[in-house]
């Protein structure tokens, strides 16, 4: 399993913007087989930071996410309002594996 971490620094006064951006995306993710596990907006922090993360089995399975997500009227209206709405300044996307809990305990 890939994690993908994104870390935006957003346009503070354009946090509803911002909010309605990850609103579009949350469902997408899982369109294209991926789990999302939420953005996350400033709150007792930076008031231009905000984080996402969503995970793929693989790199090769996010890989084919994002060669999907070009061609998916979905994605490209969210992408299309973000650029719009200038909520987003910079992007950071990495990528990382996971230490999840083992057994049904868990």
């Amino acid at each position: 399993m890939i994690t993908c971490y994104l870390e935006y620094q957003i346009d503070p006064y354009k946090r509803n913007e911002f909010r309605q951006y990850a609103e579009m995306w949350l469902p997408l993710v899982a369109k294209f087989g991926g789990t999302h596990h939420g953005y996350f907006l400033p709150k007792e922090s930076a008031s231009d930071l905000a984080v996402a993360l969503f995970s793929f089995e693989s790199l090769a399975a996010y890989e084919n996410y994002r060669a999907e997500a070009k061609h998916d009227p979905d994605c490209k209206a969210a992408s299309r309002f973000a650029e719009e709405t200038r909520c987003i300044v910079r992007l950071n996307r990495q990528f990382l594996e996971p230490v999840l809990p083992e057994g049904p305990e868990a």
